[in-house]
């Protein structure tokens, strides 16, 4: 009998152990909207999605596993961070060098900032990963995520003085303290429409709708006469 070739050896269950327990010592103690549970279910959505759309797994476990292995957000801006110490971890393990271009690319990539600029790389693995992750940022996780960093960085739950920005650019984005509600038009509600897969498109439908219901419910407690129209919604968003 021909003997058998393991066709994607880095999906050894011993290797994807290890990873999980090392991206675990790395984001202990960080925020529960970026903490282990949240790349367990990105890593378990880009699964899911690439059961479809047939990218190569390798990467896509991987990518998943260490997507934000030090999200520059708590690394005082440093958007290199991640993909140096993703790659200084695959390196020590003997990672070959073209899987280690990936997925690093992928980390570097994968961020919705880095796509309000110009795109300087794509990749079907990319693709599927941003689609997982962006799942995760909209729903009821989503909105749990949402309020819990706002939180975090002390910003208003809704100021209805404080206008939503349209087209923000990369640098407006990451210098934004605006309330977290505004966080919702500026960034929330765009993703379903940026998603790149067909099955991301498919998953992003049910909770794009969630987070309409709930500004619906949020407005209408917030606003006591119900024939004002909320600035926010008015200039930003068209149903």
């Amino acid at each position: 009998m021909p003997c058998k070739v393991n066709l994607y050896p880095l999906l050894d269950n011993k290797f994807i152990e290890k990873t999980i327990e090392f991206v675990k010592s790395k984001l202990i103690g960080f925020d529960s909207g970026h903490d282990w549970w949240h790349i367990q279910r990105v890593w378990q959505n880009a699964i899911y999605i690439n059961q479809f759309e047939k990218g190569n797994p390798e990467i896509v476990m991987l990518g998943a596993l260490l997507h934000d292995i030090a999200d520059a957000k708590f690394h005082d801006g440093d958007e290199k961070i991640g993909p140096k110490i993703a790659r200084e971890y695959l390196k020590k393990n003997h990672i070959d060098d073209a899987t280690i271009e990936q997925v690093t690319k992928i980390i570097d990539h994968i961020s919705y900032k880095s796509n309000l600029g110009q795109v300087h790389f794509k990749s079907k693995e990319l693709d599927i990963e941003q689609d997982a992750d962006r799942l995760d940022a909209i729903g009821a996780i989503g909105i749990a995520r949402a309020f819990h960093y706002g939180g975090f960085k002390n910003r208003e739950i809704y100021n209805p003085d404080i206008p939503s920005a349209a087209n923000i650019s990369e640098e407006e984005y990451k210098k934004s303290n605006a309330p977290t509600i505004n966080h919702f038009y500026e960034k929330l509600l765009l993703l379903k429409d940026k998603m790149n897969t067909k099955t991301g498109k498919q998953l992003a439908e049910g909770r794009h709708q969630f987070l309409e219901q709930y500004l619906d419910q949020f407005f209408n407690e917030w606003y006591v006469d119900k024939n004002r129209l909320p600035p926010i919604r008015s200039s930003l968003y068209q149903e």
